[in-house]
């Protein structure tokens, strides 16, 4: 009976090593070639015929999320989504307060309270040649 050597042994084991490897970089390669970005998110709602919408009234938009404000002035709409990290902040008496760390804006979007540090983000509004708003996310 033949015996093997260390020699073989670390000869076998080197291969079997490297072939792994080998294997693992091609696949890498191929997961690379393969990558298809994500779609782009939706950045232009339309939101209906602006009529829809009365004088002094405050439409939250829940797919958006956002909140469509009509004033004599016109229109404004403000992002729903925490300044902080992103959550969607919920109507309180006096504004809106963030359910996921407690930071509290006041109706405009004003930040009262943190941790978020930034007032909520206001979005373009169009009215449209057909008298259609549009709300712009970017």
């Amino acid at each position: 009976m033949k015996s093997h050597s260390r020699r073989d042994f670390m000869k076998v084991v080197t291969s079997y090593l490297l072939g792994v490897t080998g294997v693992l970089g091609i696949a890498g390669v191929a997961r690379f070639l393969a990558f298809e970005s994500a779609p782009r998110p939706q950045t232009a709602f339309d939101l209906g015929p602006a009529s829809d919408f009365p004088l002094n009234s405050r439409t939250r938009l829940n797919s958006i999320p956002a909140l469509l404000i009509r004033k004599e002035s016109g229109y404004v709409a403000l992002s729903l989504l925490c300044t902080h990290l992103g959550c969607t902040v919920e109507d309180a008496p006096e504004g809106f307060i963030c359910p996921c760390h407690g930071s509290r804006y006041d109706a405009q979007g004003a930040v009262q309270r943190g941790p978020a540090a930034d007032p909520l983000r206001h979005l373009g509004v169009e009215i449209m040649a057909d008298g259609r708003l549009t709300l712009y996310t970017a």
